[in-house]
């Protein structure tokens, strides 16, 4: 098979918008859970501790939380139908992507610093297309304006 078949499938497969998660992050993540016929909903709130290919149909975060004095991390693939929706709670300020060390760290030292954030406008999914088309009528709007700064139809002399 050649790559673009599989890149138009890939693409196909993915959600038409996703949450901003970076590492760092504490989430949220509602994930479907198959119980005989039933399904239900079951939230992992967590720190992230991994960001992998954010772009891609595979896109897929780490997290990572204490249960009962035990770490546990679970691994979620972004675009999985399983996966509901995914909510930023806390942002903090990492420089890396992966943020392996807090494996080995507990207590105080395993905190990180809080950074300052918009949660209403990270959590809310905007569709790709309504994004796309939003951009195109401020640049229009920006052409005009240049074209007539001050809205007169002729330019004076």
């Amino acid at each position: 098979m050649s790559f673009s078949i599989l890149q138009k499938i890939g693409d196909a497969q993915k959600k038409s918008a996703i949450v901003d998660v970076r590492s760092g992050d504490t989430v949220k993540v509602t994930q479907k859970i198959k119980e005989g016929e039933k399904f239900r909903s079951q939230v992992f709130e967590g720190v992230v501790v991994r960001v992998d290919r954010k772009e891609s149909h595979t896109a897929r975060i780490v997290v990572r939380k204490i249960a009962s004095g035990v770490g546990v991390e679970k691994s979620f693939l972004l675009h999985s139908p399983l996966v509901e929706k995914v909510e930023v709670v806390r942002r903090a300020k990492v420089r890396r992507n992966n943020l392996s060390y807090l494996r080995e760290r507990s207590g105080k030292s395993a905190r990180l610093a809080g950074k300052d954030f918009d949660r209403a406008a990270v959590n809310t999914l905007k569709d790709a297309e309504v994004v796309l088309e939003a951009e195109k009528e401020t640049e229009e709007t920006k052409e005009e304006s240049v074209e007539n700064p001050k809205g007169s139809a002729e330019p004076e002399e």
